[in-house]
């Protein structure tokens, strides 16, 4: 794979509770790359080929792939593998939509499949649509639905990493980076996220901060009071925690 041949940006965020996800598309379909091939290229960085454990996670992962098809950036049709396949051979019963798992080894019952899908046979391996050219079918646009194909198809395909957790950092709220080899692209940066950091170091610190401002308080209390009440005291008394039956006791407790 050449640096001009494929798109692909590392999506983060920094709240450090979201995953982060890569889309990998190949602008030449020569370049795309089978189920199992897509699956080794995302284990081989850290990642996993991608799983969807709700609607809300299957929203997010389509405002990615919308950013795929803004005007001028000469990017539209391709599917995406993700990690969703099954496992045997050939089932066409009605249980066979049960049988697919996620390689990761995600138990997310969630599934969007496109109109009278899964169609099982011999495709075992789910892609997402992503053809934004294409006539509408039975089921809508071939937008972000999924679809069982024949798992040595060429695709592009989608990874899924744990959350970059770097809190001694800036960070910015979402940013991408770029994967090596893609010197074409630009790093996109956005908000800066540092004073969330800046409160995770301030809150811990109320506490002592209002019992220092207690104990500077009751001292310059007590002081005040003691000076008015007497003319005269003996330097080696505590002005602080000596009661009044023991003013003229000497020493001061520790």
């Amino acid at each position: 794979m050449t640096a001009g041949s494929a798109h692909s940006q590392k999506v983060c965020f920094a709240d450090f509770k979201h995953p982060c996800y890569k889309m990998a598309y190949f602008h030449e379909l020569s370049s795309r790359v089978s189920f199992q091939e897509a699956r080794l290229a995302c284990e081989s960085e850290g990642g996993v080929l991608l799983s969807l454990e709700n609607e809300a996670e299957q929203k997010l992962i389509e405002s990615m792939l919308q950013n795929l098809t803004k005007p001028g950036t000469g990017i539209s049709d391709g599917d995406f593998w993700i990690g969703l396949w099954r496992n045997g051979d050939g089932q066409t019963s009605g249980a066979c939509p049960d049988l697919y798992q996620w390689s990761d080894g995600s138990n997310s019952q969630y599934r969007n499949w496109y109109t009278d899908e899964p169609s099982c046979g011999s495709e075992k391996c789910v892609v997402m649509y992503h053809q934004p050219t294409a006539n509408p079918g039975l089921g809508g646009p071939y937008l972000y639905q999924w679809n069982d194909d024949r798992c040595n198809m060429k695709h592009n395909y989608i990874c899924k990493y744990e959350p970059e957790i770097n809190p001694t950092a800036p960070v910015e709220k979402p940013y991408l980076t770029n994967q090596p080899g893609d010197t074409h692209q630009n790093v996109v940066v956005t908000e800066a996220g540092i004073i969330p950091n800046l409160i995770y170091v301030v809150i811990p610190t109320i506490p002592l901060l209002l019992l220092i401002l207690v104990a500077f308080g009751t001292c310059c209390f007590q002081m005040l009071h003691k000076s008015k009440g007497r003319t005269k005291t003996s330097p080696n008394q505590s002005t602080l925690w000596i009661s009044k039956s023991t003013r003229k006791e000497s020493g001061m407790e520790v």
